[in-house]
C-alpha cells in the first residue's frame, strides 16, 4: 500500500481536502461551520492557554503505511527534520518552561539524529514522550534497544494498538502487526515499562476501526487491562480513545466507503462544549518537520498555520505566539464530539 502522495491521489492535496470538508458539510449536508458552534457556546474565537506541550514531528517517514494515518506516513514518505531544524527546536524550547516535549512522526524513531535529540531535550530537563507505533522496534535489529534506550532516558512511550486482538489491529495497520506489536509491548514489559512503581509510563492508544465514535474510555481500559494481562501477560499504565479526524487517509477510507455524510453528521450532533473547551490545540505548540508551527497535529497536516506574526520555529517567540486565536476548521468537530478527543484521550 503506497501514500496518498505516492500514489497521486487527490486527497494528498489539502486544498482538496479542505474543500470537501467544507463544501460537503455546510452545502450539501447543510450542517453548522464548526465556527457557529463555538459561537453558540461562547468560545469563539477559540484562545490559548499557557502552553503545557511542545509537539514536534520528527518526520513523515514510517515502517507502517496504515489506514487511518491522518499523517499519510509510510515507507515512501522522505520528509525528515534535519538536525539545523531539531536544533531550533532546542533554542525555542530553551526559551520557555513548557514542561513536555511530545515526539511524532511517521516513526520519529526514524529519524537518524532521533537520539541525539531526545538526549538534548532531556539536558533542558523536559519530559519526553514518544508516540511509538510498536512495531519499528522488532523491524529492524538497530532498533531492537530502543526499549532500553527510553528506559535510560525516562521516556514516556505511547503506543497505538487499535484493538486488543490481531484482526481488528491488522485490519487497520497491516498484516502481522498485532503479533509484532505484542513482541513489542513484551520487550517494553521486560525493562519495566508498565510495571508497578517503576515510574515508566507505557500508554496505550485505541481509535475506532470504522466511521463510529469511541467508546467509554475507562470501559475500554478496563477491556485492553483485562484482556492483555489475561492472554499475552502484557501491563501497561493507561489508555487513551481518540476520535478518527475526517483527514487524508482516514477522509478517503470515509468518502470510498459511503461514510462520509454519516461520520460527519454524528461529529455535529455529539459536538460537546466542554469537550471544546479543554481542546488540545490549547496549550499545545505544534512543529512540523521543516520546522513550521501550528496550533495541533492535525492543523499540520492540512498546512493550517498558526494566526501569528511568527510561524516558524527559528523566529520563536513565545509571548507573540500567547496572543494568537486558534485556527479552526470543519474537522475540528473530531475533536469536541462526545467525550472529546486528544492526543491524551478524552477532554471532558
Amino acid at each position: 500500500m503506497k501514500s496518498l502522495k505516492a500514489s497521486g491521489h487527490q486527497l494528498a492535496n489539502v486544498d482538496v481536502q479542505l474543500q470537501t470538508l467544507q463544501s460537503e458539510v455546510a452545502d450539501t449536508l447543510q450542517l453548522p461551520l464548526f465556527h457557529q458552534k463555538l459561537q453558540t457556546a461562547g468560545l469563539f474565537p477559540l484562545s490559548t492557554v499557557e502552553p503545557a506541550v511542545f509537539q514536534i514531528n520528527l518526520g513523515k517517514m514510517c515502517n507502517q503505511v496504515c489506514r487511518h494515518c491522518h499523517v499519510d506516513a509510510g515507507p515512501d514518505r522522505k520528509e525528515i527534520m534535519t538536525r539545523e531544524t531539531m536544533q531550533a527546536c532546542l533554542d525555542a524550547l530553551a526559551q520557555t518552561n513548557i514542561p513536555t516535549v511530545d515526539l511524532t512522526g511517521g516513526a520519529p524513531e526514524m529519524n537518524p539524529n532521533f537520539r541525539w535529540f531526545v538526549e538534548e531535550v532531556r539536558k533542558l530537563g523536559r519530559k519526553v514522550m514518544v508516540r511509538c507505533n510498536l512495531t519499528i522496534i522488532v523491524a529492524n535489529p538497530k532498533y531492537n534497544d530502543l526499549p532500553d534506550f527510553f528506559r535510560q532516558h525516562e521516556v514516556e512511550v505511547v503506543s497505538s494498538l487499535p484493538f486488543y486482538n490481531a484482526d481488528k489491529t491488522d485490519r487497520q495497520r497491516g498484516k502481522g502487526v498485532f503479533e509484532d506489536s505484542v513482541r513489542a509491548l513484551r520487550m517494553l514489559n521486560a525493562v519495566g515499562y508498565g510495571q508497578p512503581d517503576t515510574g515508566l509510563l507505557l500508554n496505550l492508544v485505541y481509535n475506532p476501526n470504522g466511521a463510529f465514535l469511541p467508546g467509554s474510555q475507562e470501559s475500554l481500559k478496563r477491556q485492553f487491562k483485562r484482556v492483555l494481562q489475561d492472554e499475552f501477560g502484557i501491563q501497561f499504565n493507561d489508555l487513551y480513545a481518540i476520535t478518527n479526524i475526517p483527514i487524508s487517509r482516514f477522509l478517503d477510507y470515509l468518502i470510498s466507503s459511503g461514510n462520509y455524510d454519516g461520520y460527519m453528521e454524528k461529529l455535529v450532533n455529539a459536538f460537546n462544549p466542554v469537550a471544546a473547551a479543554g481542546v488540545m490545540c490549547r496549550n499545545t505548540l505544534s512543529i512540523s518537520w521543516d520546522g513550521f508551527i501550528y496550533d495541533c497535529d492535525f492543523n499540520q497536516m492540512l498546512d493550517l498555520k498558526v494566526a501569528s506574526p511568527v510561524q516558524h520555529v527559528a523566529d520563536f517567540d513565545l509571548t507573540t505566539l500567547n496572543q494568537r486565536s486558534i485556527v479552526i476548521n470543519q474537522h475540528c468537530y473530531g475533536c469536541t464530539a462526545g467525550a472529546g478527543s486528544s492526543c491524551g484521550g478524552t477532554t471532558a
